[in-house]
């Protein structure tokens, strides 16, 4: 499965962080419920690796990326603990050569023509659009659509219920990436069926 799979599976790939393994596995459970196949869990707590490795084995119906890769060394990694793709906040020639060498499918973070530009010499049309809101949002992927019509976005940063549907009606948006599938109140509250919920609303948004 490559990136360009992986971003078509769904309209909303949620950006997660999970405290423990067992607090992974039932946000996990529980988006796959509300048809949300596809899941970033960043590396910005201690327990993220192994999360990883255990949601990863939960069902083949997931599709597991690890976000936040920011060293090239972090793409075998994330491949070891199983892993079927990689998100980087930005994109620099060497994550995408440690990423190629790994095996993992990667979707490089942009914000500007010069980093689309970098990306796409190294053969990487699906990028991550982040921070999307404080970058301009939808009025800047409206100007970026003119000079690179084929590169497809995955705006990723501030977006919340409210505005992902203007996100997903642009022509070179595939998906977005989102927190509020899981906000705190409802994983401190254990409140799954809150969040199938939220997964269902996020998994019937149209996109172009």
């Amino acid at each position: 499965m490559n990136i360009n799979d992986i971003v078509r599976a769904g309209p909303v790939v949620p950006v997660l962080q999970f405290d423990n393994v067992e607090q992974g596995e039932q946000v996990s459970r529980a988006l796959l419920a509300g048809g949300v196949r596809v899941l970033e869990i960043t590396l910005r707590t201690p327990a993220a690796m192994d999360v990883i490795r255990h949601v990863a084995g939960l069902s083949d119906e997931l599709i597991v990326g690890v976000g936040t890769l920011t060293r090239p060394e972090e793409m075998a990694q994330a491949v070891a603990a199983g892993a079927r793709f990689g998100v980087s906040p930005g994109y620099t020639p060497a994550l995408g050569a440690a990423a190629k060498a790994a095996g993992l499918p990667l979707l490089p973070g942009v914000v500007t023509p010069s980093d689309i530009l970098t990306a796409l010499a190294d053969g990487y049309e699906t990028v991550k659009f982040f921070p999307a809101e404080p970058s301009g949002g939808v009025p800047m992927l409206k100007a970026l659509y003119g000079p690179f019509r084929d590169v497809r976005f995955c705006p990723t940063g501030g977006i919340s219920a409210e505005s992902a549907p203007s996100y997903l009606a642009q022509p070179n948006v595939v998906c977005v990436g989102g927190s509020w599938l899981t906000p705190k109140a409802l994983v401190d509250a254990k409140d799954w069926d809150g969040i199938t919920r939220l997964a269902r609303a996020a998994s019937a948004l149209p996109r172009a």
